[in-house]
């Protein structure tokens, strides 16, 4: 029995030294220390030794069933550090390989654009106020002299939310809403979306727009003409053409348009500026008296101008752009040339 222990305990131990991996180890320790291996049977078998035996037979089955068990712990460490070793080692890192670029995020075309007009502007003494989307009528028309019915109101194409709300066909409302809670001298540029129902190439539903005024005594058309030709130098240089002509906007008095020569086909006519040679990129005029009063501004002391531009058109001029919906598209392609 005594030789019988001892060769089960020295066939364990040599199993446990010569597995190669876990799994092997593993499978050593079912065999030799499982439910079912020999040292159980050995156990078993303790009940048929003479008496005065078995408390030494069994001394020497847990004897040997420590020794396998500290044999497989010590191994089990052994080999876990092993593949520890060899998974670091096929995972090594060669530092001296140049890196991955991480590609990095850049303003929206209309973002840099935006903030180049606010930056002009803030250069020539303007101050940046906003206002909401979702505004009022009279803030969007009656304030601005386009009274109900009036159908100057169909040049704007507006989304109504519901009777007498709306989202703003303009950034005029800013306008009023400043006039009305402080007094002239005023220098005020407002920038933000608004949205008209209008989509084709060269219009869009939603779009940025950037309206501004300035009020104070004894403003002429002549500060108005040389403020927006001062913007348009530095937005687009000197060698771009621009011209000034009549128009109408119920809340300046005169009123006039701003053109700036055709990027795309230098003046000679395309798709984009209809054949014409110009695009209109800016709304301008000097405001209108009714405006003035429904302000309380006395327009007998104060005269002003007020003008109002698209961002997006600003845009396409730069850029060279000949469909406004790319701007919107969100087309990877077409943003990361910016």
């Amino acid at each position: 029995m005594e030789e019988k222990i001892s060769r089960l305990r020295d066939e364990a131990l040599r199993a446990v030294a010569d597995s190669r991996n876990l799994a092997a180890l593993d499978e050593a320790r079912v065999k030799y220390t499982g439910k079912k291996s020999g040292l159980q049977e050995l156990l078993k078998s303790l009940g048929a030794a003479a008496p005065e035996e078995r408390p030494k037979l069994g001394a020497l089955v847990n004897e040997a069933k420590q020794a396998i068990e500290q044999a497989l712990g010590d191994r089990k460490a052994v080999l876990r550090q092993t593949e520890q070793d060899q998974k670091i080692a096929a995972e090594k890192l060669d530092i001296t390989l140049p890196g991955k670029g991480i590609k990095r995020g850049r303003l929206h075309p209309l973002t840099q654009v935006m903030d180049e007009a606010k930056a002009i502007f803030g250069r020539l003494g303007f101050e940046i106020a906003e206002g909401p989307e979702a505004e009022t009528e009279y803030y969007n028309f009656d304030g601005l002299n386009i009274p109900p019915h009036h159908p100057s109101r169909d040049m704007w194409a507006t989304f109504f939310i519901k009777d007498d709300v709306l989202l703003r066909t303009h950034t005029s409302p800013v306008q009023i809403r400043v006039m009305e809670k402080r007094k002239p001298p005023l220098a005020i540029i407002a920038p933000g979306r608004v949205y008209r129902r209008d989509s084709d190439a060269t219009h869009s539903p939603v779009f940025q727009q950037l309206e501004g005024f300035l009020v104070n005594e004894n403003v002429t058309f002549g500060d108005l003409k040389g403020t927006l030709t001062e913007f348009l130098r530095q937005m687009f240089g000197k060698e771009k053409n621009v011209r000034f002509r009549p128009s109408f906007f119920p809340f300046t008095e005169p009123s006039a348009e701003v053109d700036v020569e055709c990027v795309i086909c230098s003046g000679k006519g395309c798709r984009l500026c209809k054949g014409t040679g110009w695009l209109e990129i800016l709304g301008a005029g000097m405001i209108d008296p009714n405006v003035f009063k429904a302000v309380g501004y006395d327009a007998e002391k104060y005269s002003g101008f007020a003008f109002g531009m698209g961002i997006d058109r600003i845009a396409m001029l730069k850029y060279g752009i000949d469909d406004i919906r790319l701007l919107y598209e969100n087309d990877l392609r077409f943003l990361e040339q910016f």
